[in-house]
């Protein structure tokens, strides 16, 4: 019975190699142990950078196992996942057996019948192999009976085990029971600090210090895993817990804020072990979100051109011109409608006796409407200019009034009269967005309301 356990060195080996994850390398080391009866189907499954993937490789390479991985997201159609599958087992055949099968007839695999037909001419000889098919549940164009029939190929070669690695499997979606499944959880906060610290960046990465001043490699190294640890801890209490999704993205926003973190520890203003005055001197790098967002402008380059960049929020495309309208139905006198929102007319009118009518000219200069603040509008006019600007015609009331609610409960509209019903046509509302973000929100649908805004 000794032997049908498995190596506790080994276990130790790939413990060491990936912390974190003791119980998930017992339980696939005794399913794939090679003294156990081939298991017919296997699935593993947890969220991204959990440690499916390589922990099966590992496992696998060190049973010295005969198996093939397939990535199913460089697979573009069901068929090339079929073809894919057959050449990869191939290859790991002629790799163990030195050269000792032949590529003819195998090149061709159009139905999960040829798959199976073939996998049993070429394992007939093979006493075990298993078969890994990684991200299986994001497949294009699968069919839908991909997955069931991939999970009975066990049942049909008796010496093939296949490994289904997926994200979230749905409730029996291999429409049998009894198949084992092994959940690799994602790492909180005491795991992940544990993974981080066993490769810490150091202080002293590109000028090392001199051994003359007294200061030697061995204290930088306690130093640097000293500093690194509690920045770890700062990292994902303040930014890594709600935008860090995996350990990869923990990783890159602290190797991001590694270096202006311990800038003032190289410049000499502060020393190893004054991480409370480092937190204190660089809070400013943990309460935005500016580190987060990926850009091919350097931030020095961003301030010397003067670029910034206005928040601006998500909405869908007609709730843009619903918000735009809004905006002029503030900032526009209303009797002014007629000039810029009717298509069909001219600027100018036709008086009674012939000829054309010129405006008066103002004896005063007037102040800008965008100065004196938004004005209270009713609902039917907003909807009208809305109607007006809009490129194309839109039918749906109903989508519209559920957007207008929408921008109510963003505050992006403030309701300013006591009407029973808000959606009612005389309720009266009022913009609560400045110039900048209007002018930026239009640029998003690519809408002039430069041209439709009253002087």
């Amino acid at each position: 019975m000794g032997s049908l356990l498995p190596d506790e060195l080994l276990l130790r080996s790939l413990e060491d190699q990936y912390p974190c994850r003791e119980l998930q390398i017992r339980q696939l080391t005794t399913l794939l142990n090679p003294c156990l009866p081939p298991l017919p189907c296997l699935v593993v499954h947890g969220l991204e950078a959990t440690g499916k993937t390589a922990v099966i490789k590992r496992i696998l390479e060190s049973n010295s196992t005969a198996y093939a991985f397939i990535n199913c997201q460089e697979c573009i159609t069901a068929r090339h996942l079929l073809e894919r599958t057959v050449a990869s087992c191939q290859d790991a055949i002629e790799e163990m057996d030195e050269g000792s099968t032949s590529q003819k007839g195998y090149s061709r695999c159009e139905s999960m019948s040829a798959l199976a037909v073939q996998l049993q001419e070429l394992l007939h000889r093979k006493l075990r192999f298993v078969l890994v098919f990684d991200g299986i549940d994001r497949q294009r164009e699968a069919p839908p009976t991909l997955l069931p029939t991939l999970a009975r190929l066990g049942e049909i070669i008796p010496q093939l085990t296949v490994v289904l690695i997926v994200t979230a499997p749905r409730p029996r979606f291999l429409h049998a029971a009894g198949i084992p499944h092994v959940h690799f959880s994602p790492y909180n906060r005491e795991q992940s600090l544990k993974i981080l610290a066993a490769s810490p960046r150091y202080i002293f990465e590109d000028k090392p210090p001199s051994p003359s001043g007294g200061y030697t490699s061995s204290e930088a190294e306690g130093d640097s895993v000293f500093v690194w640890t509690r920045f770890c801890g700062a990292v994902w209490d303040s930014l890594a817990r709600g935008a860090a999704r995996d350990i990869v993205s923990f990783r890159a926003v602290a190797d991001r804020l590694w270096k202006p973190f311990i800038a003032p520890i190289l410049d000499g203003t502060y020393g190893t072990r004054d991480f409370s005055k480092l937190m204190v001197k660089n809070r400013a790098l943990f309460q935005g979100d500016a580190i987060l967002v990926d850009s091919i402008v350097p931030g020095e380059a961003r301030q010397r051109h003067g670029i910034q960049t206005r928040k601006v929020h998500d909405l869908p495309y007609h709730t843009n011109y619903l918000l735009c309208a809004a905006y002029l139905a503030s900032y526009n006198p209303a009797r002014q409608d007629p000039v810029y929102f009717m298509k069909a007319s001219e600027k100018k009118r036709r008086k009674k006796g012939g000829g054309t009518a010129v405006g008066r000219v103002a004896k005063h200069r007037k102040i800008q409407r965008r100065l004196l603040g938004p004005q209270a509008f009713v609902m039917e006019r907003m909807l009208a200019i809305f109607h007006a600007i809009l490129p194309r015609p839109v039918t749906s009331a109903a989508d519209i009034l559920t957007q207008i609610a929408t921008l109510a409960s963003l505050r992006l509209l403030v309701r300013t009269s006591g009407t029973a019903d808000p959606l009612e046509g005389q309720t009266k509302w009022r913009v609560n967005v400045g110039w900048p973000y209007i002018q930026n929100l239009a640029r998003t649908v690519k809408f002039e309301i430069e041209e439709y805004l009253a002087e």
